[in-house]
């Protein structure tokens, strides 16, 4: 190889090189460019996710706190608070009354259990994708501590969210059947026997009763 091919051949590889490395700056400063504003659109998109994280929660509170009024019949408020902590996002619930702040899992013998219960069981239901979660609820005794004549009131606000929703929901109790007849689409009675369990249907809506 003679000594101008060898000159053609390094000058060939230089403007390459030089090609490559105006490349590789523009590149450079496309990221230094995003790493300028990384963190703070980081930091955007947290507010923004705790935003409307407590957007969530806010209408919680309101539709759990109507809930238990009208089921419980007094002056008491669900109450949230957020906590954010290395990006997750964990909840602390209490109950207000009048000012003063109660433990959920103390106060009312568990009355206000049973109905935040199922609340936010429905709450969690409402927020998963209906192609894979159907939407199906079995509430097994969630009206174990609500005094008899508190039961239909329960019953009444889970037929109206169940609507709303579009939930199916299959409640179990040992409460009188009766307690049931009044807003349940159906209501069954069943009695144990040696071998099996008998299915009685007790009452059945009009518009259930006429579909069949």
């Amino acid at each position: 190889m003679t000594v101008l091919s060898q000159l053609e051949k390094l000058k060939w590889q230089l403007e390459s090189n030089q090609k490559t490395i105006k490349k590789l700056d523009g590149e450079i400063v496309d990221i230094e460019s995003f790493l300028a504003v990384a963190d703070r659109t980081t930091g955007a998109l947290e507010i923004l996710s705790q935003s409307l994280f407590e957007e969530v929660l806010g209408v919680l509170e309101s539709k759990l706190t109507i809930a238990i009024q009208e089921v419980l019949g007094q002056p008491i408020k669900f109450k949230s608070k957020p906590d954010f902590k290395r990006g997750a996002a964990a909840v602390s619930f209490s109950i207000d009354r009048e000012g003063n702040e109660e433990d959920v899992l103390r106060g009312q013998g568990g009355s206000v259990q049973n109905v935040l219960s199922v609340g936010l069981r429905m709450f969690a239901l409402a927020t998963l994708n209906e192609d894979i979660h159907r939407r199906f609820l079995v509430l097994d005794e969630q009206d174990c501590w609500l005094r008899p004549e508190l039961v239909p009131r329960l019953v009444n606000i889970v037929h109206r969210a169940a609507k709303e929703l579009e939930f199916q929901v299959l409640m179990i109790s040992h409460h009188d059947v009766g307690l049931f007849d009044r807003y349940a689409d159906r209501v069954y009675r069943l009695t144990p026997t040696k071998s099996t369990v008998d299915a009685e249907i007790v009452s059945s809506l009009p518009n259930i009763a006429d579909s069949e």
